[in-house]
């Protein structure tokens, strides 16, 4: 089941993508824009079905590094952990929406979502559905605790 989720990338994640698969011979797909730990920095994720043949990971993030000369160099980096991340997310008009990092404060409608995977903090409107999310192979899935 394919969960309807509204994502903020920083890049253009179609045309990275499309030039990873191009460039590693395998399908690559964007996941979430997110920190992978409870910091203040997202990245944009992605995925691939079989591990890299070098490094053994199948997410991997692309970020951007601020110089001290203004300028900004594009990042990479193992991003596997993200499948050990909650992401709770609140709904407002069918789509899912979650922070993307421990101050992205984001505002949808009439609600706000901070927090990103750190913790969980909404105002505004409080009767919007809340649920959280895992990512499982490159797709989010309800966590569903019994």
């Amino acid at each position: 089941m394919s969960v309807n989720v509204r994502h903020r990338p920083a890049l253009n994640v179609k045309e990275a993508a499309k030039l990873y698969s191009e460039k590693d011979g395998v399908p690559i797909k964007y996941v979430c824009t997110s920190a992978i730990d409870n910091g203040t920095s997202s990245m944009d994720i992605f995925y691939r079905e079989t591990p890299h043949p070098e490094f053994g990971n199948r997410y991997f993030g692309l970020y951007f590094r601020f110089l001290l000369d203004n300028t900004n160099q594009l990042m990479i980096t193992n991003a596997d952990k993200v499948e050990e991340l909650k992401f709770e997310m609140v709904e407002v008009n069918g789509q899912w929406h979650y922070s993307q990092d421990r101050h992205d404060f984001h505002t949808v409608g009439d609600v706000s979502i901070d927090g990103g995977r750190a913790y969980l903090k909404m105002v505004g409107n409080l009767s919007h559905p809340v649920k959280t999310f895992r990512v499982k192979n490159g797709e989010f899935i309800e966590e569903i605790i019994v």
